[in-house]
């Protein structure tokens, strides 16, 4: 007995659910779970099922699925292999920590098969812990040649994931579009927002109430990817820059681990600019 999930998006209509478990059932397989969404804007539906049962030809299950669903749709069956990921940093290390410790106890949901960084800071902490640790330094290069050593060194690894814990580079469109969908980043959000260098001096310049951060996707449209989970937290007068920046980072790891947590789980839909997420 096997544990398959399975992943449907397609355009609405009447009989979707009735069509979908009747496929499944003449396959044999018991539905442990089931959550359905309809976005009534766009007219599409979305669907995250988790089965057991034997599957002995999968290929048969997704074409028996996509004669039973309106065109255009789009299903994905998934095994219950753990995802590999490839982690990029810069000097910050609290988000990169939080996902080697996981790593190491196995509650990461993935495995890291390698940190890049284009600073030598974070090298023995990553190594210490038995994870290849690649400098590629962007000095002196232009954008391309320091992308293409990156991609050199991705490409060695069949990862699920690039996963940007603090990774402080613009990465160019043609680096995205290779890796479209694939890209995790996680960066302070605050209300107001505040862009540009020593974003929580601005916010205690500024007084905010509230410091938040936001895990999403990437995209070409810097920071405006399809976002994957947002927290805040609030403060007060008594906090000076070093306790909001403290703050910050321990609500960007919060956020991330969680970002990355459903996505291994296969919780998440990219629909347009927008995400729709199972918890």
């Amino acid at each position: 007995m096997s544990e398959l999930t399975i992943l449907i998006s397609c355009p609405d209509k009447v009989g979707l659910v009735t069509n979908i478990t009747r496929v499944l059932a003449a396959h044999q397989l018991n539905i442990v779970a089931m959550r359905e969404f309809v976005d009534e804007a766009n007219k599409a539906f979305f669907t995250r099922i988790a089965c057991t049962g034997d599957l002995d030809e999968p290929k048969k299950l997704e074409e028996k699925l996509l004669e039973n669903l309106p065109d255009s749709s789009e299903v994905s069956l998934i095994n219950h292999a753990e995802k590999q990921i490839a982690v990029l940093v810069t000097k910050e290390y609290h988000c990169l920590a939080e996902i080697l410790v996981k790593n190491q106890f196995k509650t990461l949901g993935a495995n890291v098969k390698c940190v890049i960084g284009n600073y030598e800071g974070l090298k023995d902490f990553t190594e210490s812990l038995g994870i290849p640790y690649h400098y590629i330094s962007h000095e002196n290069k232009d954008k391309s040649t320091f992308e293409a050593e990156v991609k050199e060194v991705i490409n060695q690894f069949e990862v699920d994931y690039i996963v940007l814990a603090k990774f402080m580079r613009i990465l160019s469109p043609d680096f995205v579009k290779d890796y479209a969908g694939k890209i995790i980043n996680i960066h302070h959000s605050f209300l107001p927002a505040f862009i540009g260098a020593n974003p929580y001096k601005q916010a205690f310049e500024r007084g905010v109430k509230i410091i938040g951060a936001t895990a999403h996707f990437v995209t070409d449209n810097l920071d405006e990817g399809p976002i994957i989970t947002q927290h805040t937290t609030h403060v007060d007068h008594n906090f000076g820059v070093k306790e909001m920046v403290r703050a910050g980072k321990e609500i960007e790891k919060k956020v991330l681990l969680e970002a990355l947590e459903l996505i291994f789980e296969n919780r998440v839909f990219v629909s347009g600019n927008k995400t729709i997420v199972f918890k």
